[in-house]
């Protein structure tokens, strides 16, 4: 039987470096076990849910549904029978894979709201995997958060102008504008040196703008620039 997996190979990282974020950054625990196998699989469980949403080959999508969700009760009921505050952390996601609904009912999963509230729920992540070593959000969590989240708009940003939005050129401002603005702003709050994980990121936002790369260059490309953001990340914030 071949596994299904979602599509949005892009989603990896967003699903990783956060959580990977969080546990660095905090402190190490059994817990982040059992809640990263519960978030891995809870991640992989929502593309066939949103295909059963999209009346999309529903006897398939139904129980691939089912056999990722089974993994996620078990490893979440541990999770929250450690500490029942993580029940929090799921009604914090739920409005935005509400969204991720409310876009895929009409067939429409490449609008940028759709984008965000992806990455929002992936950075929300970040913030559990925090406080399951920690115990509290305090201002890494949230730093956590927001680096995640405003590095990975940018990437969507990047992305949509190399493929569905080449020939967009009011897109290719936007994205020149959002990376160079948060280079810029990184700089004006105090925090010059997180410019390192960011800088990669504005410099092929311009240089690879228009160049002919397939998909998975653009991937691979992604990757790299994910990992250097990862470092960077963890390096300068404390």
């Amino acid at each position: 039987m071949k596994i299904l997996l979602p599509k949005q190979h892009g989603a990896w990282a967003m699903l990783v470096i956060p959580f990977l974020l969080g546990i660095f950054l905090g402190s190490p625990t059994w817990l982040h076990i059992p809640l990263f196998i519960g978030w891995l699989f809870l991640y992989l469980a929502t593309y066939p849910l949103l295909m059963v949403i999209k009346n999309k080959n529903r006897e398939l999508h139904v129980k691939w549904t089912v056999i990722y969700l089974v993994p996620v009760v078990f490893s979440l009921v541990i999770v929250v029978i450690s500490n029942v505050h993580f029940i929090f952390f799921g009604l914090i996601m739920l409005p935005f894979f509400l969204v991720n609904i409310y876009y895929a009912k009409r067939k429409n999963e490449r609008a940028l709201i759709n984008d965000f509230s992806a990455i929002i729920a992936f950075s929300i992540g970040g913030l559990a995997s925090y406080y399951a070593g920690v115990g509290v959000i305090d201002q890494i969590a949230l730093m956590i958060f927001t680096l995640s989240s405003l590095f990975f708009i940018g990437s969507t940003f990047f992305v949509k102008t190399m493929i569905r939005e080449k020939k967009n050129v009011t897109y290719k401002w936007i994205s020149w504008g959002y990376h160079a603005g948060l280079v810029m702003l990184l700089i004006v709050v105090g925090y010059p040196l997180l410019v390192i994980g960011y800088l990669p990121s504005l410099i092929r936002a311009i240089y690879l703008y228009g160049k002919n790369l397939s998909i998975m260059k653009i991937g691979i490309l992604e990757i790299i620039n994910s990992v250097i953001f990862f470092l960077a990340t963890l390096i300068f914030v404390s």
